[in-house]
């Protein structure tokens, strides 16, 4: 069963220090909620509030309409996989999955059924026997998963999962989790500083800075219209290019020497406002008449990937410009070369960072 979840003014102290500033949200119930963004944000904190191993200052935790603030963790109905496996290295698969319950009293018949359809879904039966040393790094974090589900919770936490595993074994448990998900139907919250997890697994991204909400939207909402420069900056990879410019007139705008009209933009009141110019990699196509010209740029570094190639370049204005073209392209240091934009994939923020588009 999925259970909805709310927040509401939740704020977290830490004696003088606020590390949640009164954070209002909602997570449907059966939604795969991610929380991102760089250490120290307060996404883990956010996180252990809720499954209740961090009490709440001030504001309101709600879980399927039911107030949680003073609820016992073990009560809410929530089992929590965190980043370090924990199981116990003297016990087989099997008694780690079955350990918490036998201590909550469980029948021994039911306690099998949970432990083998557990092991079933995470498709580690053929392991139940062998002990955690006898196990892979993405196998033992599938029993971890698996002493979750065996409890039969109404939510899932996951508290960055996957930072102990190398990036092939990532990629296959970010595809195993969202499977997981999807066969389960849980309302699951995930807590990651990797934003390209973020983008892959979640229904919804919640983008945190310094104990804030900066932007709460699918993937491609946060890709595609990031409420700040920050969350443009974040969400993307390689990250958007930001380059200085100004106003002209309410969508015209000048950028490395060259004048760009940017469709869809918020009017600024005065010529000559600073703004910051927004363009991501993979949106620069290199030569070519197609979009408005940025001008020229020198080539730095070459990075050939296969199917992409990757260029560091400086504009004229010496400032620092990434691109990602597709293919291959025999591209020197030290080149010149012109690139051009779509204006329709460009963003524009003012000086507080605000996007200008409306």
């Amino acid at each position: 069963m999925s259970t909805s979840i709310e927040l509401r003014k939740v704020v977290k102290r830490f004696g003088a220090v606020e590390v949640i500033k009164g954070i209002d949200l909602d997570i449907a119930p059966g939604e795969f909620t991610v929380f991102v963004g760089p250490s120290g944000c307060g996404k883990s904190t956010l996180l252990r509030m809720i499954a209740g191993l961090e009490n709440i200052t001030s504001g309101d935790l709600l879980v399927a309409g039911d107030r949680m603030n003073d609820v016992h963790a073990s009560k809410r109905g929530i089992a929590m996989v965190f980043q370090s496996y924990a199981l116990y290295p003297h016990m087989t698969v099997y008694k780690n999955l079955a350990f918490g319950l036998e201590t909550a009293g469980y029948k021994r018949a039911e306690i099998d059924r949970r432990v083998r359809a557990a092991a079933e879904t995470l498709q580690i039966t053929d392991y139940l026997e062998r002990r955690p040393k006898a196990l892979s790094g993405g196998q033992r974090q599938r029993v971890a998963i698996g002493r979750s589900i065996v409890r039969d919770p109404n939510i899932f936490l996951f508290d960055e999962p996957l930072s102990n595993l190398d990036a092939e074994l990532r990629v296959q448990m970010r595809v195993e989790i969202a499977k997981l998900h999807e066969r389960l139907g849980n309302t699951m919250i995930y807590v990651t500083h990797d934003q390209v997890e973020a983008m892959t697994m979640a229904d919804r991204i919640v983008v945190l800075k310094a104990g804030e909400v900066m932007q709460v939207g699918s993937p491609l909402d946060l890709y595609n219209r990031p409420a700040n420069q920050f969350v443009a900056g974040f969400i993307g990879s390689p990250k958007m290019n930001f380059l200085t410019g100004k106003t002209l007139s309410p969508t015209l705008f000048s950028v490395s020497g060259c004048d760009i009209t940017l469709p869809g933009m918020v009017p600024v009141a005065n010529p000559g406002t600073p703004v910051t110019f927004g363009v991501r990699p993979e949106h620069i196509v290199v030569g070519g008449e197609d979009g408005i010209s940025l001008g020229e740029v020198s080539v730095q570094l070459v990075e050939h990937l296969g199917g992409t190639t990757v260029i560091y370049a400086t504009t004229a204005g010496g400032e620092n410009l990434t691109i990602m073209a597709d293919g291959q392209h025999m591209i020197t240091n030290g080149t010149v070369i012109p690139i051009r934009v779509n204006p329709a994939l460009c963003h524009a923020f003012d000086g507080s960072g605000k996007s200008l588009r409306a």
